[in-house]
């Protein structure tokens, strides 16, 4: 994993000089071809947080689709488990929910809403850029055949799953819906998963999860992503120093 640190925020040190600063922490997910230095090297996310007193981790993940694989390793263990264990145990991170935050894109923006709709406890708010939410759909292409059979063995046993964002959106409304992490989602109307994001933001919307959805022209490119990710920053509910 990478990791960017800020520095210490003046106010919070000199208020509180002998206890050690907490930051918040947006756990930052890459898609499928690409792994945990992407972000850095296709964005200006280091540029981005600057001043906002914000951790960033990003996790290297294969092509797993943040899934304990069934040949393969257990990414989803990793990800949702070992990652944030060790990152806090070496570095100064929060572990309140209101201090944690998950967003990624394509592969990695099904991986953040994974997160926060599993573990609604854990996460404040997630985003997805031009994500692949709806697995189902994705898993039944024969082009991704090979994928599939290392991930789940079988796509049929997706459907209905704990890695179906459809299902999982369906349980957390019906547990709860007040407790889940605020959402957000952007799509370029170009884009090929753009069909899966609407099926994701209307099942969402029907099940009453709280929502932001937002579209606009584009496909499955980095300068897209450079720009959404500067509005989740804007969007997520940080605390903001003074």
């Amino acid at each position: 994993m990478d990791v960017i640190l800020p520095e210490p925020w003046s106010r919070t040190v000199a208020d509180c000089p002998d206890r050690p600063v907490r930051h918040p922490c947006l756990w930052l997910l890459h898609g499928l071809s690409d792994d945990h230095t992407i972000w850095q090297r296709r964005t200006s996310i280091e540029r981005y947080v600057d001043g906002l007193g914000l951790a960033v981790v990003m996790p290297a993940v294969a092509r797993s689709f943040y899934t304990d694989m069934r040949h393969g390793g257990r990414y989803w263990t990793y990800v949702s488990e070992e990652v944030p264990a060790v990152a806090r145990s070496l570095f100064p991170l929060s572990s309140r929910r209101e201090d944690n935050f998950a967003a990624g894109l394509s592969m990695g923006g099904y991986g953040a809403f994974k997160l926060a709709l599993r573990h609604p406890e854990r996460y404040a708010a997630a985003a997805s850029l031009s994500g692949a939410l709806d697995l189902a759909a994705w898993a039944a292409k024969p082009a991704d055949s090979s994928d599939i059979r290392l991930i789940f063995g079988d796509a049929a046993k997706v459907t209905g799953s704990d890695d179906d964002l459809l299902a999982l959106a369906g349980r957390l409304a019906a547990l709860d819906g007040a407790l889940c992490p605020r959402l957000f989602q952007w799509c370029g109307t170009e884009d090929a998963l753009y069909a899966g994001n609407l099926t994701f933001r209307d099942r969402a919307l029907q099940v009453g999860l709280p929502l932001t959805y937002t579209e606009g022209p584009g496909n499955h490119t980095w300068d897209r992503w450079d720009l959404q990710i500067q509005r989740v920053l804007s969007w997520l509910p940080l605390p903001r120093p003074v």
